[in-house]
């Protein structure tokens, strides 16, 4: 069916958002929103949740992951002393 609706601005927002999450077009979310809605629903999808699998790291003998952090701050220093001594000129 076919038909014309206005939307108040926090629903076009709240619609426009939910598009955005599951990435799928406004007529379809819209239907499933009015689905959920009408059948009294929470409006969560049924789609099964992402589950992360851990592996193992397998680092080489003597390598502390818990360097890794460090590693990272030392490099971000030094990217911005490297910055801020171009932004002064020197």
């Amino acid at each position: 069916m076919r038909t014309t609706v206005t939307l108040d601005k926090d629903v076009e927002r709240m619609l426009r958002d939910a598009m955005h999450r599951s990435r799928r077009g406004f007529k379809e979310t819209l239907n499933n929103t009015l689905r959920a809605a009408l059948a009294g629903g929470s409006g969560q999808s049924k789609s099964t949740p992402f589950v992360v699998k851990a592996r193992a790291l397998n680092l080489r003998p003597g390598i502390d992951p818990a360097s890794f952090n460090r590693l990272a701050d030392e490099l971000e220093v030094e990217a911005f002393v490297e910055k801020s001594s171009h932004a002064n000129g020197r």
